[in-house]
């Protein structure tokens, strides 16, 4: 009888366990490809608005923008990973991202959707020794949809945004 009783405990602990091991992304769009970051590192997302140039900064650093009082560096991401250009449109953002303790904002094709993904979803990104830098990649995660499973790249935004070549945290 007390195997009868504890059954359903067991069961809503394992099921409490799995929601503690979940984490919780913003997902973008970079050309077919989506994205994940940390949602506790998102502050705000923001229509696109044309930065501020800073001169002899890389071009995937596009400039600085004003935002209530605090200066932050906008970062192309489609740049940063050399994909092709786009056209900034309607739906092209701004992420605001608080990234060891900077504010920095990162453009991004559009923003799709708040997961939740358990660890059982999320993967290690495969080695591909030098020719490919795997670094900023976290995992991929693995999403259930109409169409079958989908790829989720998920970013490390911190090691990102501190990489040599952006040098916006130290």
């Amino acid at each position: 009888m007390n195997a009868i009783l504890e059954a359903p405990h067991a069961a809503r602990m394992s099921g409490h366990d799995a929601a503690r091991d979940a984490q919780e992304f913003v997902t973008f769009r970079l050309g077919a490809e989506e994205y994940g970051i940390d949602i506790l590192r998102v502050q705000e997302i923001r229509s696109y608005e044309e930065p501020t140039r800073i001169a002899n900064a890389p071009a995937f650093i596009k400039g600085v923008i004003n935002l209530r009082g605090v200066i932050v560096p906008i970062v192309d991401l489609r740049l940063k990973f050399a994909l092709d250009s786009a056209e900034y449109n309607t739906s092209t953002v701004v992420i605001v991202l608080n990234v060891a303790a900077r504010t920095v904002g990162v453009v991004v094709d559009a923003v799709s959707d708040v997961l939740q993904l358990a660890a059982a979803d999320r993967r290690p990104a495969p080695e591909f020794g030098a020719s490919i830098d795997t670094g900023f990649i976290t995992d991929l995660g693995s999403i259930a949809g109409e169409d079958g499973d989908r790829m989720l790249i998920l970013l490390d935004i911190e090691r990102l945004i501190a990489a040599a070549d952006i040098g916006l945290v130290g």
